[in-house]
């Protein structure tokens, strides 16, 4: 890509059936662990669609309830055709984004990045834009949270356990930039989750945050596109009957 020019994204978001979504997030009912699934997803696809880089975001997901939370959001909301997996997901994402967007780059984005936000999002894309195939490694250091292949370029995601290395020797660039932890964040385990709460979620996630495992101070995100517009939100200490809630395992390896 010569330089300065610039290349707008047609990015894919998977969504677990939300009935079986996040079961590491132990100490919370199925019901809580589903609304927190969903808020998640839509913050980050409310984030994404702000980002001005990405000019469509299309979702593969099963589930109803995600279709009618994200398809009100501008989101385009696919059924699992392949039905055969994470990777196999994205790829039938991808391919429907490449016929109804030609030219565009096409991402995968995880769907629990309650803390991204649009301004993250954009600096990532735009440095994947002078790569073939590039990616953003988790706050884990073991996991995917972004990948991004240019036009023309075969898109191969490879999410799953320790994905970082796997997309290192699939020869794609890991971008390591500043002032991204939003989208480093993803959430698999309550610890995990108060690590996106204290860089600040989305308004969505902070609401159930509050009447769940954890206290969340926050004002409200003002808007999806950057943390400048709202102040973090904050994990508080848990306190009474709510303690025993708030205790988690030891956070493990990142599954994406």
């Amino acid at each position: 890509m010569a330089p300065g020019t610039l290349l707008t994204w047609s990015l894919v978001v998977p969504v677990k059936v939300l009935a079986t979504a996040k079961s590491r997030l132990a100490g919370l009912t199925e019901d809580d662990r589903a609304a927190i699934a969903l808020a998640m997803a839509a913050d980050t696809v409310e984030a994404a669609l702000a980002c001005p880089s990405v000019a469509t975001v299309l979702v593969v997901s099963d589930d109803s309830a995600v279709r009618a939370e994200l398809e009100p959001l501008g989101a385009a909301v696919l059924a699992d055709r392949p039905g055969a997996g994470l990777n196999a997901a994205l790829a039938y994402g991808a391919e429907r984004a490449a016929a109804a967007h030609p030219g565009l780059g096409r991402a995968a984005l995880t769907a629990d990045v309650p803390a991204l936000t649009a301004r993250e999002l954009d600096a990532a894309l735009a440095a994947a834009a002078g790569q073939a195939q590039a990616f953003v490694a988790d706050a884990a250091g073991t996991g995917t949270t972004l990948y991004a292949v240019r036009p023309g370029v075969p898109f191969g995601p490879r999410f799953g356990p320790m994905s970082r290395a796997r997309h290192l020797l699939a020869g794609a660039a890991e971008l390591a930039l500043p002032d991204i932890g939003g989208l480093r964040q993803d959430v698999d385990t309550l610890a995990d989750l108060r690590n996106a709460a204290r860089i600040g979620v989305g308004r969505r996630t902070a609401v159930l945050l509050a009447r769940t495992a954890l206290e969340v101070t926050s004002a409200q995100q003002g808007g999806p596109a950057g943390r400048a517009q709202h102040p973090a939100s904050r994990a508080q200490p848990c306190q009474g009957e709510a303690l025993t809630r708030c205790r988690e395992d030891e956070p493990g390896p990142s599954a994406t």
